[in-house]
Parts: C-alpha cells; sequence; structure tokens
C-alpha cells in the first residue's frame, strides 16, 4: 500500500471547502428543499447533492491522473487552461454581488424524494462544477499516485460537500447564523477569490 499523498489531499480538501461554502445556486436549493419540506427534504436534498459532487470529484481524479501518466504534455496543457480557469473563477468571485442570487421558484415538489432528485441534479448537471474540479485537480494531483489517494480525493469532495449542506439544513436553517452567512456573502466570495488567485500563481512559478 503507497502512503497517502496528504499535501495534495490537505490542498484538494481547502477549495472543497471553499467552494461548498461559497453561497450559490446549489445553496438556494438545499435552502429551498428545507423550508418548503423540513429538514428531512433538506437532508435529502443535501445527500443528493453530495454524492453528484462526489461523482464528478472521483471522475475528476482518476481520469486526470490517468492523463497525466499517459499523455503528460496535454496534461500540461490542461494545467494552464487550469490556471486561467482558476484566474477567471476568481475575478467571477470578485465581481459577483450575494444579492445577485435569486430564490428558484418551482411547483414541482411532490414527493419525498424530491429534495434528492434536485440536489443530485443541480450538482450533478452543473457543468461550472466539472469545469472547477478540472481548474483545481489538475494542478495538485501527481503521476503515480495510488488509488488510496485517489479515493480519498473523491471520498473527501464528497463528504465536505455533503457536510457542509447537512449542516446548512439541520443546523442554521431558521437562525441568525444562516441569515449572516447570506449577508456576508461577498466576504466569501472575496475571500475565495483571493485564495483561487493565490494558487494560481505558486502553481504558476511551479510549472515553469
Amino acid at each position: 500500500m503507497e502512503p497517502l499523498a496528504w499535501e495534495a489531499i490537505f490542498a484538494a480538501g481547502v477549495f472543497f471547502v471553499l467552494g461548498a461554502i461559497s453561497p450559490g445556486p446549489s445553496l438556494i436549493i438545499v435552502l429551498r428543499n428545507t423550508l418548503i419540506g423540513g429538514r428531512r427534504q433538506g437532508v435529502a436534498c443535501a445527500v443528493g447533492h453530495g454524492i453528484g459532487f462526489g461523482l464528478y470529484a472521483g471522475s475528476a481524479v482518476f481520469g486526470l491522473i490517468l492523463l497525466l501518466e499517459n499523455a503528460p504534455n496535454l496534461f500540461f496543457i490542461l494545467q494552464i487552461i487550469g490556471v486561467a480557469l482558476l484566474i477567471w473563477y476568481g475575478w467571477m468571485m470578485w465581481s459577483t454581488e450575494s444579492s445577485d442570487l435569486q430564490e428558484f421558484e418551482s411547483d414541482s415538489i411532490r414527493r419525498k424524494h424530491q429534495g434528492f432528485t434536485e440536489g443530485f441534479a443541480i450538482a450533478f448537471f452543473n457543468p461550472k462544477i466539472a469545469l472547477f474540479l478540472v481548474a483545481v485537480l489538475a494542478q495538485v494531483l501527481e503521476s503515480g499516485m495510488g488509488i488510496e489517494t485517489k479515493l480519498a480525493i473523491g471520498i473527501l469532495g464528497m463528504v465536505i460537500d455533503m457536510g457542509w449542506y447537512m449542516i446548512v439544513a439541520i443546523a442554521l436553517t431558521g437562525t441568525p447564523a444562516l441569515e449572516t452567512l447570506r449577508a456576508k456573502g461577498n466576504v466569501v466570495y472575496k475571500i475565495t477569490a483571493l485564495a483561487l488567485w493565490f494558487f494560481a500563481g505558486s502553481v504558476s512559478l511551479s510549472m515553469f
């Protein structure tokens, strides 16, 4: 059994956390399901979102490692594209206002599994999540990483994403803490943007 690449796992975990806590459509979906169907439906939505995100994270990890080991030149190009995406995502975060977020309206809430379905769909069918994962993971993965590290990163992404939205559904809904988070959304955006830019800069220096 090869030792776990803790540095890569930690780096990926940091950005999984930043991505999860940044207010956006996923947060709104979890909140709406919780308000409409109670905490049980909110938790189901969080579980569905976590599974969808985890599938993306796992696929990205294994696919990028395969590319790194068999086509290093192509992977290098992908890294450059990833750096550009990180800079672009940072700019999007920096320039986004929390007031831009609008409540989603839907009349399709009919069954108990609706929360799970909506949570999974908003994660799995969101191409921005796939692009974000590729941009971040292309910078932290290394050739020769063992399957344990690959699984650890994929599972960590699912656990962090699912865990955060479960906290939102169970503990934060209806409390001042959630309103504070939403009110301070701009601060979260800017912290995330600075972290993305710093990471993009450090990766650029290490590549050349």
